[in-house]
């Protein structure tokens, strides 16, 4: 059958980004942070240490890394909606399997499974998908598909929280399965591919890719490694940060979703932008506001003043993923795009992976987690770094060719 649309794409692109928003939050809120509610509960019930249970979702987020090259390289060459469903079979037949683990090595090959193959089809490819499907206005579309991915990561871990009180960990992960089951398979039947290649995004005239390809790559993909590990931090531990501080339970996972609440707007107040002023001045500039906020976490005492903080930092953190996704669109070839956002991702992954386990292992090596987010502050200078000088070479370059 013909994967393809013609007449009904300019009113179908919006059923695409709506099907990718919830894709994104289903899957991306499942792997990304969503074992963040586990930590505590897996500690207790093996006596493992917290670096030990914050590697299983970093071994993930590798596997995410490793599957998003490869499948960013199929999803160029074959339908999207068969990536996807490859892609939803996956994690939720993982969330299953995970129910019956007993040993630490179990989780680690569950879940970097999972990320190789599920994280892999329903991230990077999900969104070299969307902007595709748009001629002007990629960063509001790539802007609100990113923004379900921001609404999944806060409330897939509040949700397990509450499924861990009430039924056990080994439950939670059961009905997380059942459900990716039934949501994402649906979902992935509506993902179809566009039949014109995509283009530049509008508004980005002076992010237009002047420099080699073998240079903006490798410093795309550095950008994002620093950017990744650094919002990594709060991801993870932000919710045994509260438990510690305030002696909450479940109740400790409710900042964690005020922030990606706010995260949601940050997603879409900063594609937009990215469509009027470029996409990497965006991206430095939702940089500069997550960097700016991060070590203000550990400065706080109460549960009440993490409901308050949590959504000032969500609304530029958000802002950052959507940056990276539209300045990695604006700095590559439409034909190679898939495949390019893959691996510029794969970085991102790897960040997160570094961030999430280096959290944990200077916890357990202070006891207390200064040290980790302010760990989290260098990668985001670093990031800050970077992104500036790619922009300043391409300035350059524009000035030099006028």
């Amino acid at each position: 059958m013909d994967n393809t649309i013609t007449k009904a794409e300019p009113r179908y692109r919006w059923v695409i980004v709506t099907a990718a928003a919830l894709i994104l939050g289903i899957a991306m809120g499942t792997l990304v942070n969503g074992l963040s509610a586990f930590l505590v509960p897996l500690e207790t019930h093996f006596g493992w240490e917290r670096a030990e249970v914050a590697a299983i979702n970093s071994i993930g987020l590798i596997g995410i890394a490793a599957g998003g090259i490869v499948m960013g390289l199929l999803a160029d060459r074959i339908a999207i909606r068969t990536i996807c469903l490859l892609g939803a079979g996956s994690l939720s037949l993982a969330l299953l399997l995970a129910a019956h683990a007993q040993a630490l090595w179990q989780f680690y090959a569950l879940f970097f499974a999972a990320g190789v193959i599920g994280g892999g089809a329903l991230f990077a490819p999900v969104i070299a998908l969307v902007g595709g499907w748009f001629r002007a206005g990629a960063g509001l579309a790539i802007g609100i598909a990113s923004a379900g991915q921001a609404l999944g990561q806060g409330l897939v871990p509040y949700v397990a929280g509450y499924l861990i009180q009430m039924s056990g960990w080994a439950t939670a992960f059961t009905m997380l399965g059942i459900f990716a089951a039934v949501t994402l398979v649906p979902l992935s039947l509506v993902m179809l591919d566009p039949r014109r290649p995509g283009t530049q995004a509008a508004g980005a005239a002076d992010d237009s890719p002047r420099l080699s390809p073998k240079i903006v790559l490798p410093a795309l993909s550095l950008a994002v490694l620093g950017c990744c590990a650094g919002m990594a931090v709060p991801l993870i531990h932000l919710v045994p940060l509260i438990q510690g501080v305030s002696g909450v339970g479940a109740e400790a996972g409710g900042p964690l979703l005020l922030m990606l609440v706010a995260a949601i707007g940050g997603r879409v107040f900063f594609g937009r932008l990215a469509d009027i002023i470029g996409p990497m001045r965006a991206w430095m500039a939702a940089t500069a506001w997550q960097t700016a906020l991060m070590l203000g976490f550990v400065m706080l005492g109460s549960i009440q003043s993490f409901w308050l903080f949590a959504p000032l930092y969500g609304f530029g953190y958000g802002g950052v993923m959507t940056g990276v996704l539209v300045s990695v669109r604006a700095l590559t070839p439409a034909s190679r795009r898939a495949s390019a956002t893959g691996i510029v991702l794969a970085f991102g992954w790897f960040g997160h992976a570094l961030g999430g386990w280096q959290g944990g292992f200077f916890f357990d090596l202070t006891g207390a987690y200064f040290w980790s987010f302010a760990n989290a502050t260098l990668f985001g200078l670093m990031n800050l770094a970077i992104v500036g000088t790619i922009y300043a070479a391409s300035r350059r370059r524009l000035v030099a060719a006028l």
